[in-house]
């Protein structure tokens, strides 16, 4: 397990040797391997633990009434996923689906939600950063809704990018999907979002390559 991947989650990020490992066993984690399409939980069914991306491709999924799919994360490696419906116990109304094998350290919240005595200093603090995480993640969603409320898919376009652009401090961002990936992330269609995009490249607005964008 590397350790490099672990510390790009703001759980486990300053922590080494013994206290890593002290955290890792808080959050009873265990290490499996997936395939790709392998979905992760069961839509309908409550979801007991939450998962850390350690290497691969992992993507959410909602269906709406009529079936079309709804992107609502596409994660990478270092990034969590499912601890807020873990943390809640609710049934899962979303599809966790692997998009490519990956490795995946699942962990679970019955050391939060169930302690069994007086915590200690550390599992206070681990208490406090997967709080601080399910805060993130909240604000993280206020994002969304400021691209899926554009009226124009330049417009969401540029609320996208801008948002990546200030998180990473540079004008170059590489985003963690592909076109059809973006398209359903911003709720539009994916030959409209392509053609979009050549004219904001042809109005020198930004530059792109796959999934690397830069703001000019």
């Amino acid at each position: 397990m590397d350790p490099e991947i672990l510390h790009r989650s703001p759980l486990f990020r300053g922590l080494e040797g013994d206290a890593l490992n002290g955290a890792l066993r808080f959050f009873h984690a265990q290490a499996h391997s997936f395939r790709r399409g392998e979905a992760l939980n069961r839509v309908g069914e409550p979801v007991h633990r939450f998962g850390l991306l350690l290497a691969g491709s992992v993507q959410v999924f909602m269906d709406d009434l009529d079936g079309n799919h709804m992107l609502m994360a596409s994660v990478t490696p270092g990034n969590t996923f499912a601890e807020s419906l873990c943390f809640l116990g609710e049934e899962a109304k979303v599809r966790i689906e692997c998009m490519t094998d990956s490795e995946v350290l699942m962990m679970d919240t019955a050391s939060i939600v169930r302690p069994d005595g007086v915590p200690t200093a550390m599992e206070r603090e681990l208490t406090g950063r997967f709080i601080s995480m399910l805060a993130r993640r909240a604000l993280d969603f206020n994002d969304r809704i400021q691209i899926l409320c554009k009226p124009t898919i330049r417009e969401k376009v540029t609320t996208l990018l801008s948002q990546y652009v200030a998180r990473e401090g540079s004008p170059c961002v590489t985003l963690p999907f592909n076109r059809e990936a973006m398209a359903t992330y911003l709720g539009v269609n994916q030959s409209a979002l392509s053609r979009e995009l050549s004219r904001m490249q042809r109005e020198g607005i930004l530059r792109f390559s796959g999934s690397t964008f830069r703001i000019l």
